[in-house]
């Protein structure tokens, strides 16, 4: 069986240098990189993890307990996440929760029990109450992206009301009287905050609430798809839509082509959350875009740090976003 110093004869490196090129523990050139890759190839060298977590105090793991996976944005954080990670020599450990309590608990025990170095939450109703006192009895560093909770501890979020506001506040400004809002779970700190956002621009425009047309699509695409038929099936419906997530506007999407309804002729559609593929929709998604690599790099960095023992207050980053103007809503851009 190879050995690091096998592998480093054949490159004509150091080990220190082989080792630094395994580990991501210092920055190598490419040119080196390189020629070590080739020869780790060439002798079917494979490192020692177990060696390396007992000499290090680590195991060279991050666990990642999140939701949707199955969604674009969160699979977006977690490809982001990944390649941070793997820069820096850790592997990375996901479960999905589903928006799940107990679920999320059964993830958090499992990440604990093969002692990852740090964890990822996206908190999942009532987090702050039980999966989160799990990880800060237990010691191990933790950063909580995208949800925030009542908590001092690190959060990642991105802007929330204010975006809900401006998507709001864009369709009034249009003359719509009659938005009708799709808000996600309001135990999850992102839904009621984006739903703030709609009631603050109502508000500010002088449109009383009317609680008929505020639907409750829980954050998912057949809730939400469900709402929207039920809503807008009769000849009175809404004239326009706000969709606060991603998941929310691929079911409303699908509810009104199957009514019928023509966007924005029939209705003027605006949504949080922006796809790669909204281009390719026509009319083009009016929508607010997310900076999901910044959100997820800010969160990796922070652990990193609380992993490599740093004690500083515990922050919160808002990750700003940005308005993405198009022709859902009704203007006629060029």
């Amino acid at each position: 069986m190879s050995t690091m110093d096998d592998v480093a004869r054949h490159a004509g490196v150091s080990g220190s240098t082989v080792s630094h090129v395994l580990n991501g523990t210092r920055p190598v050139s490419a040119s080196t990189r390189t020629r070590v890759e080739e020869a780790i190839r060439a002798l079917g060298y494979r490192n020692n993890l177990n060696a390396r977590a007992l000499a290090a105090g680590k195991t060279f793991t991050v666990g990642l307990a999140t939701s949707a996976l199955q969604t674009p944005y969160f699979g977006a954080i977690v490809n982001a996440m990944e390649k941070r990670l793997s820069g820096a020599g850790y592997m990375l450990m996901v479960g999905d929760s589903n928006d799940d309590g107990p679920t999320e608990r059964r993830i958090i025990d499992a990440l604990l029990s093969r002692r990852v170095d740090g964890i990822i939450v996206t908190p999942a109703i009532d987090s702050e109450h039980t999966t989160i006192p799990q990880i800060v009895a237990a010691g191990t560093p933790f950063v909580l992206v995208d949800r925030n909770l009542p908590l001092d501890c690190d959060q990642i979020t991105p802007e929330n009301t204010e975006s809900a506001f401006l998507l709001t506040n864009h369709l009034l400004a249009l003359g719509h009287r009659r938005v009708a809002v799709l808000r996600g779970l309001m135990g999850i700190g992102s839904s009621p905050e984006r739903y703030q956002g709609y009631l603050n621009a109502l508000a500010a425009n002088g449109v009383p609430l009317d609680e008929s047309i505020v639907l409750n699509g829980q954050g998912h695409r057949d809730d939400a798809e469900r709402e929207v038929r039920r809503v807008f099936a009769g000849p009175d419906h809404p004239t326009a839509l706000v969709a606060l997530n991603n998941s929310m506007t691929i079911g409303a999407l699908e509810a009104l082509v199957g009514l019928d309804l023509s966007i924005p002729n029939d209705v003027a559609f605006v949504s949080y959350d922006h796809f790669d593929w909204s281009e390719l929709i026509r009319p083009k998604l009016t929508s607010i875009a997310q900076n999901v690599e910044l959100m997820a790099e800010t969160a990796v960095e922070l652990l990193l740090r609380r992993i490599d023992g740093d004690t500083s207050p515990a922050q919160r980053v808002t990750i700003a976003t940005t308005f993405q103007h198009r022709n859902s809503c009704g203007c006629g851009l060029d």
